[in-house]
């Protein structure tokens, strides 16, 4: 399992490549041009994904060749690591053809559950085992929080591609996604002691979001964007409470 890990962390870089290049398709981001909503965040966001690919490469290194890692509770993380990471690759060609976007948002909230798992699994873990912090909890912490915004994102343009509800009047869905999303960050991150870059890549999500939004034209745009600084600040509050709260201390044998 922990050279499939291995090879699946290099995958996701190197289908990347090829998305951008055309191959499969229409990029991501002309998809999502085509399907304006009011989640959507600030193009430059996205280059998030190259600091997420290249720590998820170095978790795949260190989990498959570190002999400390042998010993650290990562055998029940790599079978959902792994499916997060092929999940994560395979969302890529698939979102480019349009006619799949279904199953593209099925892909997408899947590799949600499969590395949200991993970064609740290392939250409990890191607190007997401090070496997992830096080669494997925060790496798929960050993904998973990232993730978190983005299948929001992706559920919204299928709403617009589908025109499952009204795209003239789009903000009182939004707002119904908007709270739902709020309320995934809360509960994951209090379940998780206040993950630092679980948080960070979220509050990185919703500043784009307000980039965004506050330039847009779309009716409701403005709103969308003073809700996007609301969740961000109420997050931020949430997480500075849970990290100054004391920590339980871990059982002794």
């Amino acid at each position: 399992m922990r050279w499939l890990v291995l090879l699946l962390s290099l995958a996701m870089p190197v289908v990347s490549w090829f998305s951008q290049q055309g191959v499969f398709g229409p990029t991501n981001g002309a998809i999502s041009d085509r399907y304006p909503t009011l989640i959507v965040a600030a193009g430059y966001a996205f280059a998030i994904w190259g600091l997420i690919f290249l720590w998820d490469m170095v978790f795949g290194a260190w989990q498959a060749f570190s002999r400390r890692a042998a010993t650290d509770p990562l055998a029940g993380i790599r079978p959902w690591a792994a499916a997060g990471f092929a999940l994560t690759a395979v969302w890529m060609p698939v979102f480019s053809q349009q006619q799949l976007f279904w199953l593209a948002l099925l892909i997408i909230w899947s590799a949600l559950a499969c590395l949200l798992t991993c970064a609740l699994k290392l939250s409990t873990a890191r607190i007997t085992a401090p070496g997992l912090t830096a080669w494997a909890w925060a790496p798929l912490s960050l993904h998973a929080g990232w993730l978190s915004l983005a299948a929001f994102l992706n559920t919204a343009q299928v709403i617009v591609a589908y025109r499952l509800l009204p795209t003239d009047a789009m903000l009182p869905w939004t707002l119904a996604l908007f709270a739902l999303a709020t309320a995934l960050l809360l509960w994951a991150n209090h379940r998780m002691r206040g993950n630092l870059p679980f948080v960070a890549a979220a509050l990185w999500a919703l500043a784009a979001v307000y980039v965004k939004q506050s330039g847009w034209r779309l009716p409701g745009s403005d709103t969308a964007a003073l809700v996007a600084v609301v969740m961000a600040l109420v997050l931020t509050a949430q997480t500075v409470w849970l990290r100054l709260r004391p920590q339980p201390r871990p059982a002794v044998g």
